[in-house]
């Protein structure tokens, strides 16, 4: 689980190039992938809305792969210049069959920035489809955040919660992007 976010930090956005290079191979991938963690949330918040940092963890993009869209993913990513990256999770033992890739993208600027895509195969999902990207339901999310996911201190994910409990829908919800207050 996450640590406790350090709330004078609130308020941080991410830089505008993660977002856009996210979305770059995200829309590449669509049709192949089913997009999880704070990519999910991001593609559940209202259009628009700010990217805070501690809304929506865009350090890496996870995404999960039917076994039989495997291969053609594969393909895409190393088409775009991603490559295979070992960690340690490489050799445990997993239903998911995790992957990680890889990518340096430079910036105007000449410095650069690393995109991590982390890739799971499987076929079970029950998922719902915004603006044109498949992403896990928003209830079975919230139990991945047990094993697959760390940033459960996320705002999305507490909002998410919260709303569940209340038994409201979360998509779309300005609560999955809002700092929350704080006592």
């Amino acid at each position: 689980m996450g640590a406790p976010h350090n709330i004078k930090r609130y308020g941080e956005v991410w830089p505008e190039f993660r977002i856009l290079h996210g979305l770059e191979i995200l829309n590449k991938l669509k049709d192949k992938v089913i997009i999880s963690g704070g990519w999910a949330w991001h593609f559940m918040s209202e259009t628009g809305h700010t990217e805070y940092k501690h809304a929506h963890d865009h350090k890496d993009i996870d995404v999960f792969v039917k076994k039989e869209n495997a291969a053609e993913a594969v393909m895409i990513l190393q088409q775009e210049g991603f490559q295979k990256v070992w960690t340690r999770y490489d050799h445990l033992q997993s239903a998911e069959n995790f992957r990680r890739y890889e990518k340096t993208a430079v910036l105007e600027n000449g410095k650069s920035h690393r995109i991590t895509i982390d890739f799971f195969e499987r076929n079970d999902l029950e998922t719902i489809e915004i603006n044109g990207f498949t992403v896990v339901k928003p209830e079975l999310l919230l139990t991945f955040y047990r094993n697959i996911h760390s940033s459960d201190k996320c705002w999305a994910v507490m909002a998410a919660k919260d709303l569940l409990q209340r038994r409201i829908d979360p998509v779309g919800h300005p609560k999955l992007s809002e700092i929350p207050k704080v006592n």
